[in-house]
């Protein structure tokens, strides 16, 4: 035993007096690799549907997670099981304000949703923010950092914040987002507000299942947004000018006095209801109270001309045609034989041997004969 501390300690030598090394112990693994498996195999148990319900209803915050999660997931057994669950809560919805929120990257949304949010908790409100997440179309992957940008509103006990990856499917998610306002609903929360990731193609689906739509800008932001802006700017109920404060309240007053002239010139909206803007500071939180007040007064406009009701129920009827759509995009993208064709017709028309449209076709010809 001494030869051997010797031979792994050369310090134990006698001519190097005073010196004493022990062996010590073996250094373990820096990864459990045992733990590791342990987590990747184990299936999380799904509950039955009537659990998920129960907990909603009581305002379980939990549960609502767990039931959000399986609305979310792609796999048959746990949609079947969010449809049943989502049904169930139907009756218990519709008695919230939604108000979709975008604004350019730099703008200040988590700031400014984070103001809101904790302004509207003060006054006694639930709020549950659904902030559709972009996803990296190479890895999937997504950063879903809204929480940590809102650290004192996911503080808040009367708040709750639901980051959705976008994954590449815009119409999946917007329609999970959808499903998720009817849970959230149901848990309790009389306040949804949808955050967008940022001006683009999003906003369409996010009008279509809000009733209020804030748009977030900047003052001297430049003219390179203005190919963008004018659609988003119809759809606004709201433009709200934000970071107005210290040097930029002159730019920002400027701004809105040049935003008042433009959305004069935009067609009368169905709700009848003039759009307003206004500046604020999230930062500093000046203008939030006002900014609410106008989102309040447009709910009680549009409850009273009949509006804010004809909305939804067209949203409705919008959502149910585009599932449609949807599922049947992907029952023809999942047949075997289509899959196999789909190559075919893919090396075709990359050689020129065959048009786009005559494939496409041939695709559709052929799927319609296998259903």
């Amino acid at each position: 035993m001494a030869e051997d501390k010797k031979a792994h300690h050369p310090e134990n030598n006698p001519e190097f007096k005073g010196l004493n090394v022990n062996s010590g112990i073996e250094k373990p693994d820096s990864v459990n690799h045992d733990s590791v498996k342990r987590f990747l195999t184990k299936k999380r148990s799904v509950l039955a549907p009537e659990a998920y319900i129960k907990g909603i209803l009581a305002g379980d915050i939990t549960l609502l997670s767990k039931a959000v999660t399986l609305v979310e997931s792609s796999k048959k057994e746990h949609q079947q099981v969010a449809q049943e669950v989502i049904k169930a809560c139907l009756p218990h919805t519709g008695n919230s304000i939604r108000v979709g929120i975008t604004g350019v990257p730099g703008v200040g949304k988590s700031t400014f949703i984070e103001a809101l949010g904790r302004y509207i908790t003060s006054q006694g409100g639930k709020l549950a923010v659904l902030a559709i997440d972009p996803s990296s179309e190479r890895s999937k992957g997504s950063i879903l950092g809204d929480k940590t940008r809102m650290e004192e509103l996911s503080g808040d006990k009367n708040a709750y914040i639901r980051p959705s990856p976008s994954a590449g499917s815009l119409g999946g998610v917007a329609r999970k987002t959808r499903e998720t306002i009817i849970l959230c609903e149901a848990a309790g929360f009389d306040h949804i507000f949808i955050e967008t990731v940022g001006v683009g193609q999003s906003e369409t689906a996010v009008h279509s299942m809000t009733d209020f739509f804030l748009l977030l800008m900047l003052a001297g932001a430049g003219d390179e947004l203005q190919g963008i802006k004018r659609g988003i700017m119809e759809m606004a109920d709201l433009i709200a000018i934000n970071k107005a404060d210290g040097k930029n309240v002159e730019k920002a007053d400027i701004a809105k006095a040049q935003y008042k002239n433009a959305i004069h010139l935009f067609p009368p909206k169905e709700s009848e209801w003039r759009p307003q803007v206004l500046t604020c500071s999230a930062y500093h939180k000046k203008g939030i109270e006002a900014i609410w007040e106008q989102i309040e007064n447009y709910r009680a406009h549009t409850r009273r001309n009949g509006y804010l009701f004809q909305h939804r129920n067209a949203q409705s009827t919008y959502w149910m045609h585009e599932t449609i759509e949807e599922q049947l995009k992907r029952n023809f993208y999942d047949h075997p034989e289509i899959k196999e064709k789909l190559r075919v017709m893919e090396n075709y028309v990359k050689h020129d041997a065959m048009s786009s449209f005559v494939a496409a076709g041939e695709l559709l010809e052929l799927y319609s004969k296998l259903r």
